[in-house]
């Protein structure tokens, strides 16, 4: 069986989020692997308010939430783009899938993924109930795979596609520009531009851009010295200013001064 990915790409100071909920990921049946990342499970119980912050993938959510005095609900969670914070307190369960980038319109043929992409707009076709209910965590697992298998997926070439380009960008350090991906696969980078906004819902430069940092956070949480200008140059940055740049309107602090922080 498949296991799901254990990296913290994206977490800001995951040591941090570990500390004070639980974390789980589980992988999805197998009829939807080819088009999600992994299920995420979050319970927490905290006598003092915790914010954790996520510099979002380029992926869409769904995601199932209860919060102690409240009524479970259920929400679809575009591509975020921005960096994101999310207040913890007292009681609550979360249940998310996390597509694959390219992998969430197979499920909601109807309408490019652009449309979801910054926002979070409710499901009001599904019981959240029902699946942040039990306490049994594989029945939870179990109630997220009958409600994806009941939507679709619906097969879609295009969207193959646009999943397989985003796993070259994120995988092949050689692609670091628009144009070399278009050239690669033989398409104009219109073409490519309108595949990465009908399937991925942000752009391919976006999409660049995003693993990059996604790199460089990882590289700032790691607990050993890190030689910026080279990283800089192996993530395809022209000098160490632009990733320091990128990196700082992204997370809020320069790299520097967020690996101090988080050590």
């Amino acid at each position: 069986m498949a296991a799901p990915r254990r990296d913290t790409r994206g977490i800001v100071d995951a040591a941090a989020l570990f500390a004070h909920v639980d974390f789980r990921r589980r992988m999805p049946a197998e009829p939807l692997r080819p088009y999600l990342e992994h299920y995420w499970l979050i319970d927490w119980d905290l006598s003092q308010p915790y914010a954790s912050h996520v510099v979002p993938h380029p992926s869409v959510n769904i995601v199932f939430q209860w919060y102690a005095g409240q009524e479970p609900f259920a929400e679809v969670s575009g591509v975020g783009l921005e960096l994101s914070a999310h207040k913890l307190e007292g009681r609550g369960r979360v249940c998310g899938i996390q597509f694959r980038p390219g992998g969430f319109r197979p499920f909601r043929p109807g309408r490019p993924v652009s449309h979801w992409t910054g926002r979070r707009l409710p499901l009001t076709d599904v019981d959240a109930a029902a699946v942040l209910t039990p306490d049994d965590e594989d029945a939870r697992v179990a109630a997220l795979d009958a409600f994806l298998l009941a939507l679709g997926p619906h097969p879609d070439p295009q969207a193959d596609l646009a999943m397989s380009l985003v796993d070259r960008v994120r995988t092949d350090r050689t692609i670091r520009r628009v144009t070399e991906l278009a050239r690669s696969e033989g398409l104009s980078v219109r073409l490519l531009q309108r595949l990465f906004a009908a399937y991925v819902g942000v752009g391919p430069k976006w999409v660049i851009l995003r693993y990059r940092i996604h790199e460089a956070l990882e590289h700032a949480e790691s607990g050993t010295g890190v030689d910026w200008a080279t990283l800089a140059t192996t993530l395809g940055y022209a000098d160490q200013a632009h990733l320091i740049r990128d990196f700082t309107s992204t997370v809020g602090v320069p790299p520097t001064a967020y690996a101090r922080a988080v050590h």
